[in-house]
């Protein structure tokens, strides 16, 4: 059984409080419930109904409410592009007090290890274009779905200081040798200049990976998963710098291709995409330090510092 979440929430009684939701709005109880590895912050369950199988997701911190709404917000948008996504029935936190969320359950196997795997990495492409296709308003995590306007970025700028703390991360890096003075000035020049090449913000996924894939037998896609950490940013530079992280230089190439971008169109994009993938790296960097992790550390480094890449001289 998973280990739970919070310490202040047992699995027992998140299970229980997935039953209360569940009988309330469907109008009858479960047939079966049973507890997934869920994340750090959340509680997810499996859940046999007469009405179909379904998902609870459910969390002890009270803000995730937020986090379930932008979901939602950002999986109806993309269902009209026909886009295969989890159906969302219901989100709130009125019936019991924490935030939940309930959806059907989407057909199909991550798609990380499967054998059509080009195929998979061409059609999450396409479907990536489809994504970032959607205009929106402001930078970061607070967008269109929120009704608020003090957390709302309103510039790229801002949100580079605000939302993602550049000038800490770099500093990190630096302190950690895993960038030189020359290279973070380079970085934070990049980066930057990101506003003048867009300015136009869209709707991103955020972590645009097979693992958030799911597809059938035959490789067909039939639903992408996990908008928890969907954002409002200029595309394609922040979709693809998540979605190309760990692809091989084929792999790349395929998505790419199904995104729609030619060879010609990304001299601008590749230095960004490098930025983006380091700056990235820091609060995972700051742990190791908090950690004492030197081992990890060094790996970090010597892979951050291109150790591993065997195709740039």
């Amino acid at each position: 059984m998973p280990a739970p979440p919070s310490a202040e929430l047992s699995v027992s009684r998140a299970r229980e409080m997935a039953r209360t939701v569940i009988t309330h709005h469907l109008g009858s109880e479960p047939k079966r419930i049973l507890a997934q590895g869920g994340g750090l912050t959340n509680f997810v369950f499996m859940v046999s109904h007469p009405d179909g199988e379904l998902v609870v997701r459910l969390s002890p911190d009270a803000a995730k409410i937020n986090h379930y709404i932008k979901e939602q917000w950002a999986i109806q948008k993309v269902r009209k592009l026909k886009v295969p996504t989890p159906d969302i029935l219901e989100v709130g936190n009125e019936i019991v007090p924490h935030p939940y969320m309930i959806s059907r359950k989407a057909d199909g196997k991550e798609a990380t290890f499967q054998h059509q795997r080009m195929d998979i990495l061409r059609e999450v492409g396409r479907y990536g274009a489809l994504i970032n296709s959607i205009r929106t308003t402001g930078f970061g995590s607070t967008f269109d779905w929120s009704n608020n306007q003090l957390s709302k970025n309103d510039s790229w700028d801002d949100f580079l200081d605000r939302e993602l703390s550049l000038a800490h991360r770099l500093e990190v890096l630096e302190k950690q040798k895993i960038l030189s003075k020359a290279q973070t000035r380079k970085i934070s020049t990049t980066l930057r200049g990101v506003g003048k090449l867009s300015k136009q913000p869209t709707l991103n996924h955020g972590d645009l990976r097979l693992k958030n894939v799911l597809v059938n037998e035959k490789g067909a896609i039939t639903a992408i998963i996990d908008w928890e950490n969907c954002i409002s940013s200029l595309s394609p530079f922040w979709e693809l710098s998540v979605a190309l992280h760990d692809l091989s230089v084929d792999e790349k190439e395929v998505l790419l291709e199904g995104y729609g971008l030619k060879t010609s169109k990304m001299g601008d994009l590749v230095p960004v995409w490098r930025a983006l993938n380091i700056i990235n790296y820091a609060p995972k960097i700051e742990r190791l330090v908090e950690e004492k992790d030197s081992a990890r550390l060094e790996q970090y480094r010597f892979r951050l510092i291109g150790g591993l890449d065997l195709y740039c001289p």
